[in-house]
């Protein structure tokens, strides 16, 4: 039985991609925060998916799960595969966005990830005699091209993107791979909240903006990837004995992959300044 870990696997992607797995016949380790999720997805994935409670910001539980995945491969077995998928999302315009949840930020989306491959590392084979793993990483096309006020959560993607090619670079001649994914708007719960968040912003320039963010939030909301995509995507990757290293996967993806190598900085300037005006109303 194949073995993987996918950390942030309550809901969405990890949740998905979880299922996918096990539908295929591996052994799933997924990362959730709380018990009562721990417990939910137990009785929801089945004898085969086992629950690891840490958060990505917890060295001391990391470390703590890591030993309990090492005690179920025991001395021969390894990881297959490590998807770092855990993160959150942090937006707002840089004039106001606060410094100490930009740094929230990065410590999730960007230390957590590091944090969770340094500890599992020698369950994908690095430097020992275990067999080599593979190593997904889940960017975000934001990671690519910054939409106005996902400063915040486009530089930890961003970030991802140089934390990946390190990875892969540095870790090719012990035998793991590494692969980089990066999903445009996916259909998720997260889009409801989004919904509902309240303006923060009240009292600045960017009042009028946000009163009228749910139109923004609903235009792309309704033009999401299935989440099963995404899992679909990771499932091969993860059975491939050579991945690319960089999966963009998002609707209108000729339009992505122009807006990345063809369109201009003044170009996605202006075309990003038009969807403003439209949403204030101006």
């Amino acid at each position: 039985m194949k073995n993987i870990l996918i950390t942030g696997s309550s809901t969405g992607i990890g949740y998905v991609t979880a299922d996918h797995f096990l539908k295929k016949g591996y052994r799933v380790f997924g990362s959730v925060r709380t018990k009562e999720d721990a417990t939910r997805l137990s009785d929801e994935l089945g004898e085969n998916f086992v629950s690891l409670i840490f958060d990505v910001t917890d060295n001391e539980a990391i470390l703590k799960a890591k030993k309990e995945v090492e005690q179920q491969l025991g001395k021969e077995d390894h990881l297959h595969c490590l998807v770092n998928n855990a993160g959150m999302s942090v937006n707002g315009p840089m004039a106001f966005v606060s410094v100490d949840q930009v740094n929230k930020q990065f410590d999730v989306n960007v230390a957590g990830l590091l944090r969770v491959t340094q500890a599992f590392l020698p369950l994908l084979g690095f430097d020992n005699g275990r067999e080599k793993g593979t190593i997904v990483n889940i960017g975000s096309l934001s990671g690519r091209v910054t939409r106005p006020f996902m400063g915040p959560y486009s530089a930890s993607k961003h970030a991802v993107e140089a934390l990946s090619d390190a990875m892969r670079r540095e870790l090719a001649d012990f035998g793991i791979k590494v692969a980089l994914v990066e999903p445009g708007p996916i259909r998720s719960e997260i889009w409801a909240k989004a919904r509902k968040t309240k303006n923060e912003y009240r009292g600045t320039p960017y009042e009028n903006i946000y009163d009228n963010m749910e139109k923004a939030v609903d235009t792309i909301a309704e033009a999401a990837l299935p989440t099963e995509k995404v899992s679909a995507l990771i499932y091969k990757i993860a059975e491939s004995s050579n991945p690319k290293t960089r999966y963009l996967i998002t609707p209108r993806k000729f339009l992505a992959w122009t807006a990345i190598h063809i369109f201009s900085d003044r170009s996605l300037d202006k075309m990003f300044q038009k969807q403003i005006r439209k949403i204030s109303g101006k």
